[in-house]
């Protein structure tokens, strides 16, 4: 049954991708309206990895544990996006352009979507049940990417068939992921545990200042800051009444 609850955790975090790119091929959303969602989005998973993630990682093992795989997950997806900037699969960051497409987008998406939903099925390893702060901050960063990556991929010429496909496979493997951090590390100890998830924080927040945050401020500008902090506020206030 828990097995089962992790995979649709994973299947309705990664469902909100595929809800954007639903959203953007029929609806022209304005530019700001996405930039402001993932603005918000970005405090919300801050929040999430903070108190939900990175503090519970330190209770479990111990401080140089969590900080060590902290640092670790930071350092694998640098390292992912330096590999992606280097083949040209997508846009190269700071350059003032959105995402690539096709491939490139695809395997971003990934990069960002599979670490988080692995944390679903880890905080059920910890807690016995998903951890509902994170399953939303998830949620509301996944939107605007479906969001901007679909508007992208249809101004180049993409089809519905190509993108709605591509789409669906990434939501299946967010599903996967936070069944696989349920079941392959049910058994382990509470120190791979706490090292597991603190690379998934780490891989998050340097997703948030590669990725969401820059593109927020293209089109959110000097407000990017105030709703990010809303983002926070809402994603704290969940976590301490939940």
């Amino acid at each position: 049954m828990a097995g089962w609850l992790a995979l649709g955790a994973g299947a309705l975090a990664g469902g909100a991708l595929l809800v954007g790119a639903f959203i953007a091929w029929f609806v022209d959303v304005p530019r700001r309206v996405v930039a402001t969602v993932m603005a918000f989005g970005s405090g919300v998973l801050i929040s999430a990895l903070a108190f939900d993630l990175v503090a519970e990682a330190a209770e479990l093992g111990g401080f140089w544990p969590a900080m060590m795989g902290f640092i670790a997950g930071a350092v694998v997806y640098v390292g992912a996006n330096l590999l992606l900037d280097r083949a040209d699969a997508r846009n190269r960051r700071g350059a003032g352009e959105s995402p690539g497409t096709g491939t490139g987008i695809a395997v971003g998406a990934l990069l960002d979507g599979i670490p988080e939903t692995a944390v679903l099925g880890l905080s059920m390893v910890a807690g016995g049940q998903v951890s509902i702060p994170v399953l939303v901050a998830i949620v509301i960063s996944n939107l605007p990417e479906g969001l901007a990556s679909t508007a992208e991929l249809k101004a180049s010429g993409r089809g519905a068939r190509y993108v709605f496909l591509l789409w669906t496979g990434i939501a299946a493997a967010c599903a996967l992921s936070s069944f696989g951090g349920f079941v392959l590390l049910e058994d382990v100890s509470v120190g791979v545990t706490a090292f597991v998830t603190a690379i998934a924080a780490g891989a998050i927040l340097a997703m948030i200042c590669d990725t969401m945050i820059p593109e927020a401020f293209r089109d959110a500008k000097a407000f990017t800051g105030l709703i990010a902090t809303l983002g926070f506020f809402v994603s704290f206030g969940v976590h301490q009444l939940s």
